[in-house]
């Protein structure tokens, strides 16, 4: 089974970078809030995911996008989330502090802004089309779903131990784990977008 697929949610979704996200919005939390927020947010999660497998494909088929530009666009969203990881940055917070703001005096955080975009945003939603096209079998585009799953699961494990991650890592430990999810992520960006450009362009194949 290729585990790539897997590599590359978890290294976009980075559940561990949004940990000081979740202490941050659930400050005063009771413990019955604070398993509500952390489940939500992972089924969400999973939701997102499972979602952009099994319909991304019919979402560009309607909107007439072919795959292999869409290979090169996600390719470049991944490629500028990596460069945020690097910085230490999480890969999709692309709101505005007001926005996060305003999410957080919402009766739930977990959906809006830890779920989207915090967790999951246009690069997850992207990589997941990509790999969804390349699932030849049921099978594989079950496992992809499952992939979703275990993304999920990693996010409820990092938000239930978010206290103990956050004292042990400290905001250096965070930072490392960040930059070196972002390496990782840089360099599979780059493939998503050569495989896209030698579709687009077949004499950079033959050239190769």
């Amino acid at each position: 089974m290729d585990l790539k697929p897997l590599v590359t949610l978890l290294a976009i979704v980075n559940p561990l970078a949004i940990v000081p996200f979740f202490i941050h919005y659930t400050q005063g939390f009771s413990k019955p809030q604070l398993r509500r927020t952390v489940l939500t947010a992972s089924f969400s999660v999973f939701t997102v995911i499972a979602m952009a497998a099994l319909l991304g494909l019919q979402i560009l088929e309607f909107f007439n996008i072919s795959l292999a530009s869409f290979q090169v666009g996600g390719g470049m969203l991944l490629l500028t989330a990596a460069m945020a990881m690097l910085n230490a940055q999480p890969a999709e917070a692309k709101t505005n502090q007001d926005e996060l703001d305003d999410a957080s005096s919402r009766a739930s955080i977990a959906v809006v802004p830890l779920t989207i975009p915090l967790l999951t945003g246009p690069a997850t939603m992207s990589t997941v089309v990509i790999y969804a096209d390349q699932a030849q079998t049921v099978l594989q585009h079950a496992a992809l779903v499952g992939f979703g799953a275990v993304v999920a699961l990693a996010t409820a494990a990092c938000f239930t131990l978010a206290q103990p991650i956050a004292r042990a890592l400290g905001k250096t430990g965070i930072n490392v784990m960040t930059r070196l999810m972002g390496l990782i992520l840089a360099a599979l960006s780059v493939e998503v977008m050569a495989k896209g450009l030698i579709q687009l362009f077949p004499a950079l194949g033959a050239a190769g």
